[in-house]
């Protein structure tokens, strides 16, 4: 059992594992590509997603074992997310660490985990897997950031 509104007075740090992982809200938008411009840090998204993920899910379909099947696979912790401009601007973690609030869709606020499928924050039915894309340029999204 989660302490109730633990993220508004815990931070990052000081959560339990349970706490950490339920910030995730499934929207599976970090899994996605993306390509930085290095002289801008500027993010561009892609709609090419890990082939691990469980798009019915929105989780990792090997999390456990992420890291080792995939190497560029970057595991969250508190102390990556100094800076975290390259999640998605809607991800809990990256919320958090820039002290922002949850939306109102987050699971944790609206109680309901069908509350992101339903505010249209997933990647389900609009992404390829990276097995079957091409070259990462030509599959750059801009409905989302």
């Amino acid at each position: 059992m989660l302490d109730h509104e633990f993220w508004r007075h815990k931070s990052l740090g000081e959560m339990n594992r349970d706490e950490w992982e339920a910030l995730c809200d499934g929207c599976a938008k970090c899994c996605l590509h993306r390509l930085e411009d290095d002289a801008t840090r500027e993010i561009y998204f892609t709609n090419v997603h890990c082939r691990l993920l469980d798009l019915a899910s929105g989780r990792c379909g090997d999390y456990r074992n992420r890291s080792t099947r995939v190497p560029d696979c970057v595991t969250l912790t508190p102390g990556n997310l100094g800076d975290p401009y390259w999640l998605p601007s809607t991800c809990a973690y990256r919320l958090l660490a820039e002290d922002k609030e949850l939306p109102p869709w987050h699971p944790l606020v609206s109680g309901d985990a069908g509350s992101v499928l339903r505010s249209g924050n997933t990647i389900t039915g609009r992404c390829v897997c990276e097995d079957d894309a091409d070259e990462l340029e030509h599959h750059i999204i801009t409905w989302m950031r």
